[in-house]
């Protein structure tokens, strides 16, 4: 049998992609490496004399390509079980960490399984923070001659308009962001971005470089504010952008809204046909409008001369058979029944979708004071989820604040029953010892939107149940969505992957005796952190997963969403072989520690015939397929 080691990478994207390009196009890749004049050959495309093209550059940008494709090494995802909710049900999760750094940590087990994603970045006004990730020595250097990150290599810069990389900055920021998340997104998946006109123009071109030109779907306008701000120096802005891009503009659906309260006072039914309610709506073309020319003669024959109509003449039978016309004079109106609506397609410009304003009184009743300044009104995420999303996707904010799309997700849940799910991300940036917040005993971000989510559902709850405490005779009760969460935040990592022989030697025997997971565990590492580090290596796993003891075979032993095998006890019996064999159903993969076997391959080699002999029994008839790894 082949003994494969856990990979200490999360993911190695770059491999597979000189994998698939190698097999469309094997001549370009020349030791491993890709000739880009042969490829652009082979795609038809040859250099220009010239050299000059259409792109969007900026000092830094080559740093920021290469920031999205380092791998991430020696960091983690650690579970903060004290501060979760319902850790055993829920499907939700809150990860406090360089949102970078998780979106990479992430890729492996969300790749292509994000619905949606809705960001709320800084927009760069010369006030706000943007995250500085030049880890590198040489580069912090640079930075601290520039005056951009303090000597203490501090991870966050104010992003002021006087400095001459105003703009790249910001750029340098976004870029690797975005080119990970869209990795996460479905193929049908799309991504929702807040700015305003300080960056608008360079969050466009930066996202048709990342997700295509030709994946654009739209800019809304929000209107934010409704009152006029006369001490403007020129106009009162009193809106907003919100970007919308594919991963494919093919695939993507954008769902439709509810009916406004005002479009259903159009559907009547005065002469009782019984297939309910129903508007009129004019099948002439008016003015230069196109349309079918023709001469329509109805059943009741009723003769209408040639005009150019907004259907068909076969449409037009069809209707009239149907009984769905109208007459009135020499107008013609066709029915449109309520039970036909599909819901309203979505505008560009939204003064519906309340107001910051608004999203100040909803976080402050929740909590009490007004502890965020910038935060986004619920109907407003609501609108963009129930555009960008169906009823049981995934949703992921990686700027999430004050956690206002995870209020919106588990409000809309509650309003029609929905499975949607939550993903939010956001580094604990320190609250001002001076801000609301920190008087409030918030220390910092994470704090705020970590709290607002338990309040926020903890109302839902109650608001539900109050609800059902009224129904009539006959009346379905509501559900109670899923208001928890599970909380994780970056860490060192958990397991010693890189020991070798001579590192051995150096530790002290009589301590591996005592405590043979000094050679393999970091001394703060706990069992449940090992397991879901090692999770984190594993393709279309969710962290949401359920995790039990398997306490008949040993306390260390875990069992990761039915499917796969932790098995992290400093020995393997025999006994313990032989209740991993009658398992039902049968992990995918069973993980083991090397140290368990005391380097004996011969140990190894009989465990693992026995283990393969007894599920080759049980199976009978039927071959079940798992792998075996170590660490």
């Amino acid at each position: 049998m082949e003994y494969k080691k856990v990979p200490q990478d999360i993911n190695d994207f770059t491999n597979d992609n000189l994998k698939a390009l190698s097999e469309l196009f094997p001549s370009v890749i020349k030791d491993g490496q890709v000739d880009f004049k042969a490829l652009k050959e082979e795609l038809g495309q040859f250099e220009e004399v010239d050299g000059e093209k259409y792109e969007l550059t900026w000092s830094g940008k080559q740093n920021a390509k290469r920031k999205a494709h380092e791998k991430v090494l020696g960091r983690t995802l650690n579970y903060i079980e004290e501060d979760s909710k319902n850790p055993d049900t829920t499907q939700n999760l809150y990860i406090e960490g360089d949102n970078l750094e998780v979106l990479k940590l992430l890729r492996q087990n969300y790749y292509g399984s994000v619905k949606m994603i809705y960001i709320d970045p800084p927009y760069n006004t010369g006030n706000d923070f943007v995250y500085n990730d030049n880890f590198k020595m040489n580069a912090k250097e640079s930075d601290i001659a520039e005056g951009l990150v303090s000597e203490e290599g501090e991870r966050l810069q104010k992003n002021l308009k006087s400095t001459n990389r105003y703009h790249a900055n910001w750029l340098n920021m976004m870029y690797p962001r975005l080119k990970v998340a869209r990795d996460l997104l479905t193929d049908d998946g799309v991504i929702f971005i807040s700015i305003d006109d300080n960056e608008a123009h360079n969050a466009r071109r930066v996202c048709d470089e990342i997700f295509d030109a030709n994946n654009f779907i739209s800019t809304i306008i929000w209107a934010r504010k409704r009152g006029k701000d006369n001490s403007a120096r020129f106009f009162s802005r009193n809106h907003e952008y919100l970007l919308v891009y594919a991963k494919s503009s093919i695939s993507l659906r954008i769902g439709r809204l509810n009916m406004p309260t005002e479009t259903r006072k159009a559907y009547r039914n005065p002469d009782s046909d019984p297939r309910g309610d129903y508007r009129l709506l004019g099948v002439w073309a008016r003015g230069i409008q196109g349309g079918s020319v023709y001469e329509f003669k109805s059943k009741q024959g009723l003769t209408f001369k040639e005009r150019s109509w907004l259907v068909g003449k076969d449409t037009m039978k069809i209707l009239d058979e149907d009984g769905k016309l109208v007459f009135n004079g020499d107008k013609v109106y066709r029915k449109l029944f309520l039970s036909e609506y599909k819901g309203d397609i979505p505008e560009t410009i939204w003064l519906d979708a309340s107001n910051a304003a608004n999203a100040a009184d909803e976080i402050k009743s929740l909590l009490g004071q007004q502890v965020f300044d910038t935060v986004k009104p619920i109907p407003y995420l609501s609108k963009i989820i129930k555009c960008g999303s169906t009823s049981c996707d995934i949703i992921l904010d990686f700027f999430s604040g004050s956690a206002t799309t995870a209020h919106a997700v588990m409000q809309l849940n509650a309003e029609d029953g929905g499975n949607r799910r939550f993903i939010m991300v956001q580094l604990p940036e320190t609250c001002d010892e001076e801000s609301e917040a920190y008087k409030a005993g918030y220390k910092n971000i994470c704090e705020i939107g970590k709290e607002r989510i338990r309040r926020a559902g903890e109302r839902i709850k109650e608001e539900i149940e109050g609800e059902n405490g009224q129904l009539k005779l006959g009346e379905d009760p509501k559900k109670v969505p899923d208001i928890g969460f599970k909380v994780f935040r970056t860490s060192d990592t958990n397991i010693k992957w890189n020991l070798v022989e001579s590192d051995h030697g150096q530790l002290d025997l009589d301590s591996i005796k005592d405590n043979p997971d000094v050679m393999d565990f970091t001394s703060s590492a706990k069992d449940v952190d090992v397991v879901y580090e090692i999770m984190l290596r594993q393709k279309d796993v969710p962290l949401s997963e359920s995790m039990e003891v398997l306490s008949h075979i040993g306390n260390r032993t875990y069992l990761y969403g039915s499917s796969y095998l932790i098995c992290l006890e400093t020995e393997v019996t025999e006994g313990m072989v032989d209740k991993l064999a009658v398992i039902d159903p049968l992990p995918i993969k069973f993980v083991f520690r090397d140290s368990a076997f005391k380097d004996d391959i011969s140990l190894k080699d009989e465990t693992f015939r026995r283990l393969e002999g007894l599920i080759a029994k049980n199976s009978g008839d039927v071959k079940k397929t798992y792998t075996v790894e170590f660490i």
